[in-house]
């Protein structure tokens, strides 16, 4: 499923947000800022809703919300805390050096709005290998983001190169292990060129979740969250033990956001609810 599909489109059981209008704020302790996409609220809700019941929730923020959506935040105290990705997709993204003069321009508007807005963080997307080794792949995330690193470092917002599995949910996408997207972001060697490490898909491919964290937090800039199998919640139903996951990442030092991104099976804010206590170590 790409990424479009999954924000879009939730499951039956949870076609519509519950409003908590009225009710108190929750409180939280705060350790670890936590986020969620729109996928987590199910589907249907307006920004509007969505952005009220973060907010009343205990986020800090919303990942991969377009750039018009972000007053909506701002006006309840959130912050949009990973940009979307400008002039590249999932499928079409950095590691093709034939790409990089067309990418370029969208990219680097996005980290100007970022930046006047004050999102933290823009996203970059490695593409699919279509038949390239890791080696030249690797090369060439590297040459694009050479090219636009000293733009993020002048306007203070971090590029987050998102580590996906390329086993059940994004076929060929290249930068798929941990070890490939470290090597990108070393041989960058700026402090606003970092990873998105995603919970769920390098469980899928990896493993050695906390391990892993630990020995590359230098590297990693930012989290995502979600359920194996299945990419639903992060309850009791799958495999991973989030809290444990959680104090590894706090007891880090990791002062940046860990953003929730699945599609709820249940009562979308009942689980948003439970998903951020979870976290909340």
């Amino acid at each position: 499923m790409t990424r479009r599909a999954f924000i879009s489109v939730s499951t039956a059981a949870a076609s519509a947000l519950p409003v908590g209008a009225g009710q108190s704020p929750v409180a939280r302790k705060g350790r670890l800022k936590q986020a969620a996409t729109r996928s987590c609220f199910g589907k249907g809700a307006s920004i509007e809703d969505i952005c009220r019941e973060g907010a009343r929730l205990g986020l800090k923020g919303l990942d991969l919300i377009r750039p018009e959506d972000w007053p909506t935040l701002k006006k309840y105290g959130l912050v949009p805390t990973m940009a979307p990705a400008g002039g590249h997709t999932l499928t079409n993204g950095i590691n093709r050096k034939e790409d990089h003069d067309k990418i370029e321009p969208g990219f680097r508007a996005m980290i100007d709005k970022a930046a006047a807005f004050g999102a933290p963080n823009v996203i970059a997307l490695s593409g699919n290998r279509r038949g390239m080794s890791a080696e030249q792949g690797i090369d060439n995330c590297v040459a694009f983001l050479n090219r636009v690193k000293a733009q993020a470092e002048d306007k203070g917002v971090t590029i987050c190169l998102e580590l996906l599995n390329s086993k059940v949910d994004h076929p060929d996408y290249q930068c798929d292990r941990t070890w490939w997207g470290v090597e990108v972001v070393k041989r960058v060697n700026s402090p606003r060129v970092k990873l998105l490490y995603d919970i769920y898909h390098m469980q899928i491919m990896e493993g050695d979740i906390i391990r892993t964290i630990r020995d590359n937090i230098q590297w990693i800039a930012h989290f995502h969250t979600a359920g194996v199998p299945g990419r639903h919640e992060i309850d009791e139903t799958q495999e991973l033990n989030y809290r444990a996951i959680a104090q590894a990442i706090v007891d880090t030092g990791f002062t940046g956001f860990l953003a929730h991104e699945y599609s709820p099976l249940k009562d979308p804010l009942k689980s948003l609810d439970q998903a951020i206590a979870i976290c909340d170590v």
